[in-house]
């Protein structure tokens, strides 16, 4: 195409990156939250990070999770994202999406318990993070 290998291959992984980052934008927007669900998970979002943070820094937790958890959080302070903030809905359905599926991911290893001690906000809120998240049980006593 170009006349040299090296700028070939360039091109090609420029353009796998594009269509790649193109097919995730167009998933999301077929998958973004309905309704309230967007409002409610950004209403969510302080106590998502300090729930974040606190779990990370939890030496009781396995050190996969913990990895996972400091990744997630590097991304969401990071200003680059896979979909821009500014787009509308889709902006910030990545982050939501990210976080639900993480979390989950942090269920099945280390327990909802975990989660839930570990959880800043009100009954109500947790209910509505298990919801957004499919943490599967609401609120539990403390």
């Amino acid at each position: 195409m170009t006349g040299s290998w090296a700028w070939d291959v360039l091109l090609g992984l420029v353009v796998a990156v594009l269509a790649l980052w193109a097919v995730l934008v167009l998933a999301l927007m077929v998958v973004r939250p309905r309704g309230g669900l967007p409002r409610e998970a950004l209403r969510l979002l302080p106590d998502v990070l300090r729930l974040t943070r606190r779990l990370a820094a939890d030496s009781g937790l396995p050190g996969g999770v913990r990895v996972r958890l400091a990744l997630l959080l590097a991304y969401l302070v990071v200003p680059i994202d896979l979909v821009p903030d500014f787009i509308p809905v889709v902006g910030y359905a990545d982050d939501a999406i990210l976080v639900a599926v993480v979390l989950r991911s942090v269920v099945r290893r280390a327990g909802l318990d975990a989660v839930r001690r570990h959880w800043p906000g009100t009954d109500d809120g947790f209910a509505a993070l298990s919801r957004l998240a499919g943490l599967g049980e609401g609120p539990v006593d403390r």
